[in-house]
């Protein structure tokens, strides 16, 4: 039986246009989060060391993992789509990018990190973040309560200062290399948590001597990751309240990924108290993610930004804002660096 076609029928679905654009992008966003968890999934099963002792076959990576084929196959596909490992003639091999970052050994290990989002997976997720927009507020240290938190509980303190001395020893050892610090003589890391970034500083700049100011219990770390460096001549820890408590002498105020954790006024705050605090001639360095001036990007800042709303009452800032901070408080000679998708946001006082 043939399909009868009325003319007001036929003159609807010529009206249909077609997509000026196509639905790839969409398809990215939306499949874009398996690869995050996978990644977890392989760091969890130990995928990475195993791949570090030889390349291997995928029969053999199924058997030493104890995997099923399908189920192998699929997390090496992805890892390789995440240009995590590379096969040649059916053997699997770490890339560059692997052994810098996911293998224990290296000194910028990633691996920290990963073990606490994994631990943290259930925030990470629709319902949660939906929570965090509709709420406008975070979900994990809540109400202002990060630095509380790890000042009454040394196990939480201890592993999220692990997790971001991970988090931060590639970007520490790379900044070092872009910024001259020949001119200073003692670098005060605020909020330094695990002492990563004095640790890269004082490796790179021999005349220089660093403070990690933190809570006490993250200072109990940072003491054991600066003797592993064998620089306790050269690094001290001091105990403080960065909000309540006067700063140390030092010629460089430096703050990794702290403005980031709070709203502006909380920056602004610390902005101020580093410039009353500095003698004529210091330097304060900010370490952070950009986004645009216009808030649209780059896509891996944009959501470190979400990853603020889940975590923290903070935000990412811009390029502008940081600027205007520094600026306002009385700072000149600005200089921001990029570095990735890090910058270092710089600048002196008179």
């Amino acid at each position: 039986m043939s399909q009868v076609i009325l003319e007001s029928d036929r003159d609807q679905v010529a009206s249909i246009q077609h997509p000026k654009s196509n639905e790839s992008r969409l398809w990215d966003i939306v499949l874009g989060h398996f690869n995050y968890h996978m990644l977890l999934v392989a760091h969890d099963l130990g995928l990475f060391p195993l791949l570090a002792q030889k390349p291997q076959p995928l029969e053999e990576i199924a058997e030493a993992l104890n995997l099923a084929h399908r189920a192998t196959q699929a997390m090496l596909t992805a890892c390789g789509s995440m240009e995590l490992v590379q096969v040649d003639r059916g053997y699997y091999r770490l890339t560059q990018l692997a052994q810098d970052y996911l293998l224990a050994t290296s000194p910028t290990y990633f691996g920290g990190f990963l073990t606490m989002v994994a631990a943290n997976h259930q925030v990470n997720s629709y319902p949660s973040l939906q929570k965090a927009i509709l709420t406008n507020s975070s979900q994990v240290y809540a109400n202002g309560k990060l630095f509380q938190s790890h000042e009454e509980q040394a196990a939480l303190a201890r592993a999220f200062t692990l997790a971001m001395h991970g988090h931060s020893m590639g970007a520490a050892l790379a900044w070092t290399k872009l910024f001259d610090l020949s001119e200073h003589r003692v670098l005060l890391d605020i909020g330094g948590g695990s002492g990563a970034h004095a640790i890269a500083a004082v490796m790179n700049s021999p005349h220089l001597r660093a403070i990690v100011a933190d809570l006490p219990p993250v200072c109990q770390v940072a003491d054991e990751l600066i003797a592993g460096h064998h620089l306790q001549s050269r690094i001290a820890t001091q105990p403080l309240d960065m909000w309540q408590d006067d700063f140390p002498q030092a010629d460089v105020h430096f703050y990794a990924d702290i403005y980031h954790d709070w709203p502006p006024e909380k920056g602004e705050f610390l902005t101020r108290k580093s410039f009353e605090s500095l003698a004529s001639g210091g330097r304060i360095l900010l370490h952070e993610m950009l986004l645009n001036d216009t808030k649209t990007g780059p896509l891996a800042v944009a959501n470190y930004n979400t990853a603020m709303m889940l975590w923290t009452e903070g935000q990412q800032y811009s390029r502008s804002e940081l600027v205007g901070m520094l600026e306002q408080a009385g700072f000149a000679a600005i200089q921001v660096i990029p570095n990735g998708y890090w910058s270092l946001i710089t600048g002196r006082k008179r």
